[in-house]
């Protein structure tokens, strides 16, 4: 009853019984007008190639989105009622991707330039009783769920949903009313079922039939609502809302992989800042994402002080890179928040009597056991994030031929920046930061003049300080203390740059995206 008044009150129809049959409303170039020099070519072509072997295909969801706003979208997707099969046949390099929602992906171009182009076939409008019902989960029911279409575990949280139907259905199907619109740009036509345009342009977020029902089919939702919410700076219908912390508790039920690349997707995508306030507004702010628990206080908000600040430049630089269109990559920011959890643990092993080095590396396996688990990919992101860290204590190190080594690392640029980050918020020496930068950008006469500097600037502090003990000295043999003492000031040569934080063009992995 209190639903029906909530959604009379907003002028919407009963959305309790699930996803609902919208009204098919096709709109011209002269009402929606969207710029064809913003669509993607190979998106275009295989909408075409689709078309012109006798399918209904169109581009959808949030690239349609996008371009309603004048917007260049990231990623385009494609939808079609060719199956998966009939997909795959129609392009050179195709491949039928993931299980609980069969896809395709065509790639155009190889290696680094490569794009996909994602590829989804109509889905049918069933209800969740039409649905098989297994016990536990995809892992646990893995030959429950083989040669299975639609199933369902004892939540009604959706494990495999492969059942074809028309184009009005695939759109009740969507989430979101704004994600549930098709382009056709070969008529420059725009397919709306659900009012998506008229939510565009109120600015209003709004999911497709009951919300309860849908965050209880795939508790992801919840997250992509505040995701877009902060993104495009949409308000949150009420209805859409309202069930969303309750819901919130089927969430540790999804397989960790996914959570991550979700965060990832909040943090990475430009608007990181937004995305925190969005899940602390939300009652979301921690017990989701281990990493985030590291670094959140317990309202969900970041600390005040090098910490929170650390976090906080490391986000912001972060969305201006995407904001510049240059690339960023999950292990930076990553290691970024972790990096004090890193530290509190290094330092606690440290004072157990540990050697510098190997507390470190103890210290990074227990922060990756605690705070990313075992997720896809964990092999190279880990690896990248280790580096990062390890190289921290390395450029305390000023003396013989290891400056000159570590600037031909691979990953140098990116634990360099680490390094400028942490001296622009008070968590290293600035002049550590400064000496290293003279020294990557000087010919050789002034990085052997540089490296006589800090070795009588380490003279000076080595006078100054009591004699050790036996025990110090040998522990100090075994590499150098952790965050050392400040270093001599230097006047700065700067190399024009474009910005910072992501590891420059050393950028190794490329981030989970898409709509």
């Amino acid at each position: 009853m209190i639903k029906k008044l909530i959604h009379r009150l907003l002028g919407k129809g009963d959305r309790s019984a699930g996803p609902v049959l919208g009204t098919r409303t096709e709109i011209g170039l002269a009402e929606h007008g969207i710029d064809p020099s913003l669509l993607d070519e190979r998106a275009t072509r295989v909408v075409k190639t689709l078309q012109d072997a006798g399918y209904e295909a169109y581009i959808v969801g949030g690239a349609v989105r996008d371009l309603l706003l004048g917007r260049r979208p990231k990623d385009f997707d494609v939808a079609t009622n060719a199956t998966p099969e009939q997909v795959k046949s129609l392009f050179k390099r195709a491949f039928i991707i993931g299980r609980r929602f069969r896809i395709v992906h065509v790639v155009f171009g190889r290696g680094r330039e490569h794009e996909v182009i994602e590829v989804s076939t109509f889905r049918a409008l069933l209800s969740e009783s039409s649905a098989q019902r297994v016990t536990g989960n995809e892992k646990t029911s893995k030959t429950e769920l083989a040669g299975k279409s639609h199933v369902v575990d004892e939540s009604g949280r959706v494990l495999r949903d492969n059942v074809w139907g028309p184009q009005v259905e695939d759109a009740a199907r969507r989430d979101f009313t704004i994600n549930a619109l098709y382009y056709d740009p070969a008529r420059q036509l725009v397919v709306d079922d659900h009012g998506g345009l008229t939510d565009i342009r109120a600015k209003l977020l709004r999911m497709i039939g009951d919300p309860e029902t849908l965050y209880r089919e795939d508790p992801v939702r919840i997250l992509r609502v505040v995701r877009f919410a902060a993104k495009l700076g949409f308000t949150i219908e009420l209805a859409t809302r309202s069930p969303i912390v309750a819901c919130a508790k089927q969430l540790p039920e999804v397989p960790i992989s996914r959570l991550f690349d979700e965060m990832v997707k909040l943090l990475q995508t430009g608007h990181g800042l937004a995305s925190l306030e969005a899940l602390k507004a939300q009652g979301l702010g921690r017990g989701l994402f281990p990493v985030l628990d590291a670094v959140l206080q317990p309202d969900g908000s970041l600390p005040e002080g090098p910490r929170g600040d650390f976090v906080r430049q490391a986000l912001q630089d972060t969305d201006a890179r995407v904001a510049d269109g240059r690339s960023v990559v999950p292990s930076f920011l990553l290691a970024c928040l972790l990096w004090h959890d890193v530290k509190a643990r290094w330092q606690t092993l440290r004072s157990q009597g540990e050697p510098p080095v190997p507390a470190l590396q103890q210290a990074i396996d227990q922060v990756f056991d605690a705070r990313v688990g075992d997720i896809s990919g964990r092999g190279k992101l880990a690896a990248d994030m280790r580096e990062i860290w390890l190289m921290q204590p390395r450029f305390e190190r000023r003396g013989g031929s290891g400056p000159y080594s570590l600037i031909e690392q691979p990953r140098y640029r990116a634990g360099f920046d680490f390094l400028r980050l942490r001296a622009d918020v008070g968590d290293a020496d600035p002049a550590l930061a400064d000496w290293w930068e003279d020294f990557a950008l000087g010919g050789d006469d002034d990085r052997t003049a540089l490296i006589e500097d800090a070795k009588a600037a380490e003279r000076a502090v080595r006078q100054q300080r009591p004699p050790r003990s036996s025990a110090e000295a040998s522990s100090a043999d075994e590499g150098p203390e952790p965050l050392a003492g400040p270093a001599k000031k230097r006047r700065r040569r700067r190399r024009p740059s474009k910005g910072r934080g992501e590891g420059g063009s050393a950028a190794a992995i490329d981030a989970p995206g898409g709509e």
